[in-house]
């Protein structure tokens, strides 16, 4: 016989009373995402203790600039208005010269992290981008980010962290010689959106690499070479909850296995003018909260981050937030912040202020210390890969982890 409402309701009452130390279960957190506004204030009180008796009095972020090294990509994503096809408006590839004018603006500014975005595998589509490759004197885009990142961790104060897309175990090893840490989004295990129609709009159904079975398998082989990792998930594109839950599992599950994973980021879709899912419904803030504070309460000793740029207007829309309020769902990091480079993912999205992040963070309750894009109790892991990241983590971080203070010129 199928459970009531009020039977649930009442069943997660009973799991927030019981909910300590350890990590819900799977049935606890359907139950807590399913619970009503009113049980929302007892859900946060659960995961602001959770995050208490894991990092006390501390929320953290990283000073970056962000690097679009190219936005050719050979998926086509629903919600994407970051990849353009060659001869787009706004199609780029960055020279390498590019990259490095940001890269020292952002060391004038106190920068830490240079965080390179880019499409996936955009040369095995576009012959423009083999062209483009050979210019530049490399076989693929994956040698190219390989060629940057080394040149800003050579030349410059700050570290690369490269969000490539799929990897091979290979290109994953070849990157953590030259990156501290490397990320990407599993966003979510459900094979269902891969489908044609499975949801009201096209989601992933022309995004080959989105397949949650390619996307986990990079996360496993990154946690068997010991790399420090950076994965999250995406609400609100038409997944259920239960898979919601079953994201944040198989995230967990890994890191339980092989101890990489870094940062959980739990990111809100925005919908996106032009688009496919131009006009599909946003998370809400109840939503936005509740899936936060489940996250926390699964994964009680890891960091969980959510960015705040994404709450509050966006096209003309307000999901009702403010970004201070995600403090209140149990993350412990902001994750990167640009006070030089947009969001070029997001780019009606602006970041805030620092200033107003750190009062706003103080406010709150935590200090906000700024870290580099590895976190404190990865950096070991991350120095292991290549004598260059071990000399340029010594200089980076101070006696704690954290990013040193950097004179702001």
């Amino acid at each position: 016989m199928a459970t009531s409402l009020p039977d649930t309701l009442s069943a997660a009452a009973a799991d927030l009373a019981n909910a300590g130390a350890a990590p819900i279960s799977r049935e606890t957190a359907c139950r807590l995402l399913q619970s009503d506004d009113a049980m929302l204030p007892s859900l946060l009180r659960a995961a602001q203790l959770a995050r208490a008796r894991f990092k006390p009095g501390v929320v953290t972020y990283s000073r970056k600039v962000f690097i679009p090294l190219t936005n050719l990509c050979r998926d086509y994503c629903g919600y994407c208005t970051f990849r353009r096809d060659p001869g787009e408006p706004g199609a780029h590839t960055m020279s390498p010269d590019e990259v490095m004018e940001v890269v020292r603006a952002g060391e004038r500014m106190g920068c830490t992290e240079a965080l390179f975005s880019l499409g996936d595998k955009p040369e095995m589509l576009f012959p423009e981008m083999r062209k483009t490759l050979r210019r530049f004197g490399v076989k693929s885009t994956l040698h190219y980010l390989e060629a940057m990142c080394e040149k800003v961790l050579r030349e410059s104060t700050l570290l690369p962290h490269p969000n490539p897309g799929l990897l091979s175990a290979e290109w994953l090893e070849r990157l953590s010689r030259v990156a501290p840490s490397i990320g990407l989004m599993l966003e979510t295990t459900s094979a269902r959106l891969l489908a044609k129609g499975a949801a009201s709009v096209s989601v992933h159904d022309n995004a080959p690499d989105k397949a949650p079975a390619k996307r986990l398998r990079v996360i496993e082989d990154a946690g068997r070479h010991k790399i420090p990792f950076t994965t999250g998930i995406l609400i609100g594109i038409g997944e259920t909850l239960e898979e919601r839950v079953d994201s944040l599992l198989a995230i967990r599950d890994l890191h339980e296995r092989y101890g990489h994973i870094q940062e959980v980021i739990v990111q809100n879709f925005r919908a996106k003018s032009g688009t496919p899912m131009a006009h599909c419904p946003e998370p809400g803030r109840a939503e936005m909260l509740r899936t936060l504070a489940v996250a926390r309460l699964l994964m009680p000793q890891m960091n969980i981050q959510a960015p705040p740029n994404l709450s509050g207007p966006s096209d003309g829309l307000d999901n009702g937030m403010h970004y201070a309020d995600l403090l209140d769902g149990g993350i412990n990091d902001w994750g990167g912040v640009s006070p030089l480079t947009p969001d070029f993912i997001n780019p009606e999205n602006p970041w805030p202020h620092l200033q107003d992040l750190r009062q706003r963070t103080e406010a709150k309750g935590f200090k906000l210390r700024q870290r580099l894009p590895v976190y404190p109790e990865f950096t070991e892991q991350a120095a292991a890969h290549s004598d260059l990241l071990a000399e340029r983590l010594g200089a980076a971080a101070d006696s704690a982890g954290y990013a040193q203070a950097k004179r702001v010129a």
